[in-house]
């Protein structure tokens, strides 16, 4: 049967019976999505790779705990983003992170972010600490509310949502300053 025919049930069994080339198709069939993931949480693609190759390794080392019959990507991504908190518990010294008992003003920023592109926000958010970014991340983009993000973390509720602030402010302003330089390049003066 050729790799393209396989079903992903043959696949896993293929990974699980010790098979290279099936280990290879399973690699394959999900570097290009769970490499997104991991830049979300990386400095750089470099780190990426790192992560990624890394949650590979658990992905194959556990996968006679996957349950079949359930979504195997959904399980890879899972694998992934623990794979990238793990790494930046181990990076990270734990800079001070402030910790807020009142409520924070969230700001949407749907608005601003419309006309830049997916690389250029990506960008932007690679560019937060790496505490403001894996909060950002797992809060805005992975829908975990701020108490599960502390658990995950080992922060309080309210670090969770000061540091989300925080990373907010932080991508305002790169945004900011990035409409500033479009239209001064694009010579559209405010």
């Amino acid at each position: 049967m050729k790799p393209q025919q396989l079903t992903e049930e043959q696949i896993v069994e293929g990974c699980l019976q010790g098979g290279r080339n099936y280990q290879k198709l399973l690699y394959e069939k999900y570097y290009g999505s769970m490499i997104v993931v991991c830049m979300r949480y990386s400095n750089d693609r470099e780190e990426a790779r790192d992560i990624l190759h890394e949650g590979f390794m658990k992905v194959f080392a556990n996968l006679s705990k996957y349950h079949r019959g359930t979504n195997l990507g959904a399980w890879v991504r899972r694998i992934m983003i623990n794979t990238a908190i793990d790494h930046y518990r181990k990076a990270s010294k734990r800079p001070a992170l402030v910790e807020i008992n009142q409520a924070i003003h969230e700001v949407d920023m749907s608005d601003v972010v419309s006309d830049l592109s997916a690389a250029e926000i990506l960008g932007m958010v690679q560019k937060l600490s790496p505490a403001y970014r894996t909060v950002f991340n797992l809060y805005v983009i992975e829908g975990y509310s701020h108490k599960e993000v502390g658990d995950m973390l080992g922060i309080s509720e309210g670090t969770s949502k000061s540091n989300l602030a925080k990373a907010r402010g932080k991508l305002q302003a790169m945004i900011h300053k990035s409409r500033i330089i479009h239209k001064v390049g694009g010579e559209h003066y405010a």
